[in-house]
């Protein structure tokens, strides 16, 4: 079984990557510089993976704002707490905006349709957006990789395929588990302050 599950990742794990960073990316950014870290595939295929997704991705959520800005899609986002608050800051700091919004975990969607929905143009997100991308697939990629470090020091240099296999498992169960926790703080806090 966890040959199975190693051969998927060896095969398919660039592509998980790429699909994760397409959305909230983080941990799977991480674990893919965790396993180029191991042997798994390169840094630099994990890395472009990560770049591109994360790139993507964001333009992705930038053209539903400016394009489909009535669509169902982003009439539900409207709903959502962080929406207003998203709105507040793009208006007030567009650039920084699209350069620091990829960091807010659980806000990142929200923050490419609210960038789509200002007075943001498309050349300039485009050149914010790969700057930002890139200093992004760096850092999660990085991180992932001095994890890979760590675990080699906690375990040995030589680690077997079902330790890496597991080690990176669980490392994303702890990293989902925060990324969670965070949003469900944050979302109570920007409930708490839009009803005072």
């Amino acid at each position: 079984m966890i040959d199975a599950i190693h051969y998927l990742i060896e095969r398919f794990g660039l592509i998980a990557v790429f699909l994760g960073c397409i959305a909230e990316g983080e941990s799977t950014a991480i674990l893919g510089g965790f396993f180029a870290h191991q042997g798994v595939f390169e840094v630099e295929q994990a890395f472009a993976a990560a770049f591109v997704g994360s790139f993507l991705g964001d333009t992705l959520f930038f053209l539903a704002g400016k394009h489909f800005s009535g669509s169902s899609f982003v009439r539900k986002l409207h709903q959502k707490p962080a929406f207003a608050y998203a709105c507040r800051m793009v208006q007030a700091h567009p650039a920084p905006y699209v350069l620091l919004n990829r960091y807010v975990y659980g806000f990142r969607l929200i923050g490419g349709v609210v960038a789509g929905l200002s007075d943001i143009g498309l050349p300039k997100f485009l050149v914010l957006n790969a700057l930002a991308a890139l200093v992004w697939a760096l850092l999660f990629i990085g991180i992932g990789y001095v994890f890979g470090l760590g675990a080699e020091h906690l375990i040995g240099a030589e680690l077997a395929k079902h330790e890496r296999l597991l080690f990176g498992l669980g490392l994303g169960v702890i990293i989902a588990g925060a990324g969670s926790y965070a949003i469900h703080r944050f979302s109570v806090h920007l409930q708490t302050q839009t009803e005072s």
